[in-house]
């Protein structure tokens, strides 16, 4: 997999404490665990051709019908056969697993963690991922809330909180509207859920390489080769303290390793030996999952997922939105230009990325 955005640390004269610079620059980590969480999905879609049989799993699937949602006010589609698809990683702090989050105080609800626009050309032997930072000032467009009541257009809005305020559809729409690009399909992943996954396939094996102590939850675990199950692999994920600075980069190195560690112990699985292991793990995989009402379906997934054989994972290029730092908030960033507008249009147009795109003044570009 290449990746085009090697940070570099901003220059002095940005006066940016090392932490922060850290921070910054571990952002080109994240579209990773987000494309391997789309690895996963499409293995667990098409990699039991069983599974056509097992439609009651169709319910646990939530669908959102972004055109019913979104109305005629979007951007044009692609004029070719390329796709444009959001994906975004959710995690629900609510009830069991936010007795397992390790955080302090109580946190309701679900968040929008990770936020990827991947494009995938003509032809469907390559893809580009375009990571946008959460913490990037966007203007919110008018949304319909949760409760159905109606939410105005508001400018200087962190994106991550675009998800908790007003749904998928509202951050669909602030994607398409800060880009141009038409958003085709939709698929988020709640990380919680994955918790069930782990026991459903009977733990994941994983080498820790140094010792976890006061981990998330409490977890602590010794340095070697371990087998977790769900509740510690959920408390693994969302380790940040006792993990090297203490920062949120070792807990996105962790999630990394983890679901490396998953995907390979999904492959190992004899899904068509054992009809009732694969179905549960159908069953724990499904209820982690909403997708556009197109996508909301075993049958749909795995089509989809077939689409996307011809491309090859090394094939995929992973580039964070061009970003700087917040004029009036130096703990913000705001889409840098005319380098965001490039990156869109490319996208729109179907064609490569042109390199001065992808240089980003916050990771000194």
């Amino acid at each position: 997999m290449t990746d085009q955005n090697t940070a570099v640390k901003p220059s002095g004269s940005r006066g940016a404490p090392p932490r922060r610079a850290q921070r910054r620059s571990g952002r080109k980590r994240r579209p990773l665990r987000i494309v391997l969480l789309v690895l996963l999905v499409l293995v667990l879609a098409a990699g039991g051709g069983a599974w056509w049989m097992y439609s009651s799993l169709d319910s646990n699937i939530k669908g959102v019908d972004l055109d019913k949602a979104l109305g005629d006010d979007r951007p044009q589609k692609l004029p070719t056969a390329g796709q444009n698809l959001l994906v975004l990683g959710s995690d629900s702090r609510a009830g069991e697993s936010g007795d397992l989050g390790g955080g302090k105080g109580s946190v309701s609800g679900a968040r929008s963690d990770t936020a990827l626009v991947v494009h995938i050309p003509e032809g469907r032997t390559r893809a580009t991922a375009v990571s946008i930072p959460r913490d990037t000032l966007v203007t919110r467009p008018a949304c319909t809330e949760r409760d159905g009541g109606s939410m105005p257009a508001k400018d200087r809005v962190m994106f991550n909180s675009v998800y908790a305020q007003a749904g998928p559809a509202c951050v669909v729409k602030t994607v398409e509207k800060m880009s141009g690009v038409r958003i085709d399909h939709y698929l988020e992943i709640d990380f919680a859920g994955f918790k069930e996954l782990v026991d459903a396939i009977g733990g994941v094996t994983i080498k820790i390489d140094e010792p976890i102590k006061g981990g998330a939850g409490g977890l602590n675990l010794e340095a070697g080769t371990q087998k977790l199950d769900g509740t510690q692999s959920l408390q693994y994920v969302r380790t940040r303290h006792g993990v090297g600075d203490g920062s949120d980069l070792g807990r996105i190195g962790l999630q990394q390793k983890f679901l490396m560690a998953l995907l390979t112990e999904v492959k190992k699985q004899d899904l068509l030996g054992s009809p009732a292991k694969s179905y549960k793990i159908a069953n724990s995989a499904t209820k982690a999952l909403t997708t556009d009402s197109s996508l909301a379906s075993l049958s749909a997934l795995s089509d989809f997922g077939r689409s996307m054989n011809g491309v090859d994972p090394q094939n995929m290029e992973t580039i964070m939105l061009p970003v700087a730092y917040d004029k009036k908030d130096p703990n913000r960033v705001v889409a840098a230009e005319p380098q965001a507008t490039q990156l869109w249009k490319a996208i729109r147009n179907d064609e490569r990325i042109p390199a001065s795109a992808k240089k980003s003044p916050a990771t000194g570009g």
